[in-house]
């Protein structure tokens, strides 16, 4: 932003005086350095004001590219996902700008107003259209699903910075559940029979699934030969055998899951993010 000729003309004085080349202007034939008609001073005018002259058309000259890159410009799905991360619950957008307006705001605060903070963008072909997953954070760190509240103001959000003619998707649902019927193979040096440790009482084959769920990447694809690989890893765990896996997620437009469906070999959850609730299903053998 350009600066005042005063600021400007401060910026030279304050060089002035750590300039010894420049002490000989302290004393003038006609009048001394602080009068306003000095010579010397008066050049220090004409150069601010130049100096202010040049700043302003840097400031036109970069409105005027900016304005032409957001005109010109089609956003990938890479654009939209930072848009969707850079979201502010509360605050309100620039005039005719996708930035929010954050000048009361501590960087605190920002970080505090910014709900969305995992997000997914997929162009869907057949439907011509950007399907985007959002999900925030609880207390305890764990993803979880906005409020229809929030949801509808990420949505108007959307819509004011999209792209004319682009059409798009916002969904925020609870988890996917993941159900997982195991055998594990174990050592009863390690394990007892109900696949706790023998040292600390730890659940390790439950730890190592709920593990492997939050190194997924959001919306990331969920590889049954992955996860075996990962209990293959547990400490007293032999041989871990998938016999089925399933998935059920919430049905588009009600809080129910629908019926669970079964995959073989690997899924993307509809939400982005899967949870696991019930591990009655896994069996331990010797």
């Amino acid at each position: 932003m350009a600066r005042t000729i005063e600021e400007i003309q401060d910026s030279i004085l304050e060089n002035k005086k750590e300039s010894t080349a420049l002490t000989g202007l302290e004393l003038n034939t006609t009048h001394t350095n602080t009068h306003k008609t000095s010579i010397w001073q008066l050049w220090v005018y004409i150069m601010a004001y130049a100096i202010r002259l040049l700043e302003l058309i840097f400031d036109q000259h970069t409105k005027d590219i900016t304005k032409a890159l957001n005109e010109q410009k089609a956003h990938t799905a890479k654009w939209y996902r930072s848009k969707a991360l850079a979201f502010q619950e509360g605050v309100a957008l620039i005039v005719d700008s996708d930035q929010f307006d954050n000048k009361d705001q501590s960087p605190e605060e920002i970080v505090k107003k910014k709900i969305v903070k995992y997000a997914a963008v997929t162009e869907r072909v057949d439907d011509a259209e950007l399907l985007i997953k959002i999900a925030g954070e609880d207390t305890e760190g764990t993803l979880s699903a906005l409020t229809n509240e929030q949801v509808n103001s990420f949505k108007r959000y959307m819509q004011k910075i999209k792209d004319a003619g682009v059409k798009i998707t916002v969904i925020s649902y609870k988890p996917d559940i993941l159900s997982l019927d195991l055998i594990i193979e174990y050592d009863p040096l390690v394990l007892k029979k109900d696949g706790r440790r023998i040292d600390d009482n730890s659940s390790s084959v439950e730890n190592a699934i709920n593990a492997y769920m939050k190194e997924l990447p959001f919306d990331g694809e969920l590889v049954l030969a992955h996860l075996v690989d990962k209990l293959q890893q547990v400490e007293g765990v032999r041989i871990p055998t998938i016999n089925s896996a399933s998935s059920a997620w919430v049905s588009s437009g009600t809080d129910e899951y629908e019926n669970p469906q079964f995959f073989e070999i690997k899924v993307i959850p509809k939400s982005g993010y899967f949870t696991v609730n019930d591990f009655s299903k896994i069996k331990y053998v010797v």
